[in-house]
């Protein structure tokens, strides 16, 4: 199970980390539950302070329900919560401060720009998020492919 902050820019522009590990995966901040994790949200909020130095506190609004088929190299269900992070003022994006050993840039651009740097898996997470925030209303997502009955 994972848990993960999905935050814009004043302008409602998506913010990602790109993966100090993978470095054409981009990223949002969140994470694996671990053991002494109370909930998946506390799970996104000790993330996002470990991995940018944000410190959420506002109350929990899910986004998004994400569901990932076992696959090759993977061979169990995963499951994830996106949790609705709110917007990231240009004060806010100046005191980031990344742990280098998972990320090596933050960025912040409009949807139709991230669709030529993101994989299709994640750019399809992206945008199913910016209708969920735009619309105001959580969502369920089955990655592409993989059957959702």
């Amino acid at each position: 199970m994972y848990a993960a902050l999905y935050f814009t820019d004043v302008h409602g522009n998506p913010f990602a980390l790109r993966s100090a590990q993978k470095v054409e995966a981009w990223q949002f901040p969140g994470g694996n539950v671990e053991h002494g994790d109370i909930t998946p949200f506390a799970t996104a909020v000790r993330e996002c302070r470990e991995e940018t130095g944000i410190n959420f506190v506002e109350p929990p609004r899910l986004l998004l329900t994400h569901f990932l088929a076992p696959e090759s190299g993977w061979p169990c269900a995963k499951i994830g919560f996106v949790f609705d992070g709110g917007v990231l003022t240009p004060d806010d994006l100046d005191r980031i401060v990344l742990d280098p050993a998972e990320h090596s840039e933050w960025l912040i651009q409009p949807l139709d720009e991230w669709k030529r740097v993101m994989s299709p898996r994640l750019f399809a997470r992206t945008a199913v998020l910016f209708e969920a925030r735009r619309t105001n209303s959580a969502t369920f997502l089955c990655e592409p492919g993989h059957v959702t009955s």
